[in-house]
């Protein structure tokens, strides 16, 4: 087996003597190619080398969802064609790691790697349903190029914490959930349009939901996680079927104290609810619009602003070592 590992050395959890021990781990077992990427999409164009390889039978991803992320999308740049593609493995190296925790994968990169080989001695893999985000024909977003997430997107208050997020990291902070906590208060205090949100979801045959403030869209479950604690904002989201919504359309602060508290106390069989609160389950495809442009982010990478985005659910879309 012939095998490219695609290396973030900017992977918050896992140091250079760490990832040595790994690669070292890993290629004990398969030939191995091991790239440290240099740049923001390297790992997209490395993904796309080896979807466009004749001999690359698995593409590990040493890193982040953020490193996940560009890999996915590297290797479905033409789509998930019935030609072969490579398989996908994952070696957390992030700050949260949701996308490798939703596989039910160990949080610590050590303990993944051991894994990871016990997967393939054992011929243990699955194929995962993914999300597709594009720019909505008619709009002036249609030009936007096409983006895979693995776990999660979201329009509008959820995006904007990450892009705040963002902003401290580039200034050299540590991505914490401290951190996070914290500019979610930043972006609520700082949010206009509270009591009246500016979104609509519309979808085919069935009347829009307006004046949305938030909408998450998730494709796995849980949504993310507080430390070692799972935050399932759309407990029956899952990789075996579509994409499910998440929105609220009210954050005063009695809503943000009665959701808030739900998505803290959060369950597989129970999420948060109420008269402000939307949960659609397992839907093929629809459409957001704002009327003001909104921040976007997918698999907690900020994209700017939008006012419209098509999301798709692609089930069977990629195969993954687990």
């Amino acid at each position: 087996m012939r095998a490219l590992l695609v290396v973030n050395p900017a992977a918050t959890t896992t140091s250079a003597r760490t990832r040595d021990v790994l690669i070292h781990a890993l290629a004990s077992e398969m030939k191995l190619e091991a790239v440290t990427t240099e740049y923001r999409g390297h790992a997209r164009d490395l993904g796309r080398h080896a979807a466009e390889s004749d001999d690359i039978d698995l593409v590990v991803a040493l890193g982040g969802d953020g490193t996940v992320n560009e890999v996915v999308n590297g290797l479905l740049h033409a789509g998930p064609a019935p030609r072969h593609l490579p398989r996908l493995a994952v070696v957390p190296g992030g700050s949260t790691n949701v996308f490798a925790r939703a596989l039910g994968l160990p949080n610590d990169a050590v303990e993944a790697t051991g894994a990871l080989l016990d997967a393939l001695r054992d011929g243990s893999e699955r194929t995962v349903g993914l999300g597709l985000a594009s720019g909505t024909p008619g709009t002036e977003d249609e030009a936007v190029p096409s983006r895979w997430f693995t776990f999660n997107a979201g329009l509008g208050f959820d995006a904007g914490v990450v892009g705040r997020v963002e902003q401290h990291r580039e200034r050299g902070r540590k991505s914490t959930h401290a951190l996070y906590v914290r500019q979610v208060v930043r972006q609520l205090l700082g949010e206009p349009n509270r009591r009246h949100g500016t979104i609509t979801l519309e979808r085919a045959g069935e009347d829009p939901i307006t004046d949305l403030v938030l909408s998450i869209v998730s494709n796995t479950s849980p949504w993310t996680f507080l430390g070692n604690r799972p935050i399932y904002a759309a407990p029956k989201a899952s990789f075996d079927t579509g994409l499910d919504l998440f929105g609220l359309s009210r954050l005063s602060t009695a809503a943000v104290a009665r959701y808030g508290t739900q998505l803290l106390t959060s369950s597989p069989e129970r999420g948060p609810r109420g008269k402000h609160a939307t949960s659609l389950h397992d839907l093929t495809e629809f459409t957001l619009h704002s009327k003001a442009p909104l921040p976007l982010q997918m698999d907690g990478d900020h994209l700017g602003l939008r006012t419209s985005v098509t999301f798709t659910g692609v089930r069977r879309a990629l195969r993954v070592i687990v």
